[in-house]
């Protein structure tokens, strides 16, 4: 009879669902933390390393780089480019800054379109505005910069970091953090895997030349 009444009470079930709501989101907490951990250990790994540099050497083969044209800054833009792609792939779109990377080269294309139209539209614009008032106008001053001026240090390096990790512009604090850890291991990976194969290519070009000048 005590039981019924312990188990038909609507207080007690109240506080029995709170409390395995509770652990579940504890242990929520838990793993996603766990994995978290992992992510960022996995890119220190050797397996990872060697993987990532596969498909960086399959992304820089894809590279066309044109021996004619003297810019430089482009080429190395050009080899940045592909070292991030292969580092997003190899990230497999799990991080927000991987899949931003990844779909950057589509809005890139985009705005060059856009930016094309924008600028024929200034040209006829302003030949309107030549054959009407010569008049010169203001220089506007830019709310967003007045704003940022305005904000508080830790506000001003909050958005900052949000500004060098990809995707994570109009993130909170939170997710800035966690993505910022995943994508610093890494990068300290992608600089490992692009060293060793440096070093590997500017020791083949040293056995080439020796063996050039033997003969």
């Amino acid at each position: 009879m005590a039981s019924t009444m312990i188990s038909s009470n609507p207080v007690t079930n109240s506080t029995a669902n709170s409390d395995r709501s509770k652990r579940k989101k504890k242990r929520k907490a838990a793993s996603a933390e766990q994995s978290k951990q992992e992510e960022a250990l996995k890119w220190r790994t050797e397996s990872q390393q060697q993987i990532y540099s596969s498909k960086l050497i399959q992304a820089l083969s894809q590279v066309q780089l044109n021996p004619s044209s003297p810019s430089a800054p482009r080429r190395g833009r050009a080899v940045r480019e592909a070292a991030d792609r292969a580092l997003a792939v190899s990230a497999r779109g799990r991080s927000r800054w991987s899949r931003a990377i990844l779909t950057s080269r589509i809005k890139l294309k985009f705005r060059k379109q856009q930016n094309k139209h924008q600028q024929r539209q200034r040209i006829v614009s302003a030949v309107a505005a030549a054959g009407g008032s010569g008049r010169a106008r203001k220089p506007r001053v830019s709310v967003l910069r007045l704003r940022g001026k305005s904000l508080p240090a830790v506000q001003r390096k909050v958005r900052l970091l949000g500004r060098l990790v990809p995707g994570c512009k109009k993130e909170p604090l939170p997710v800035i953090l966690e993505e910022a850890t995943d994508y610093i291991a890494a990068l300290e990976m992608q600089v490992r895997a692009m060293s060793a194969l440096a070093e590997l290519l500017s020791g083949s070009n040293q056995a080439a030349g020796s063996s050039s000048a033997s003969s």
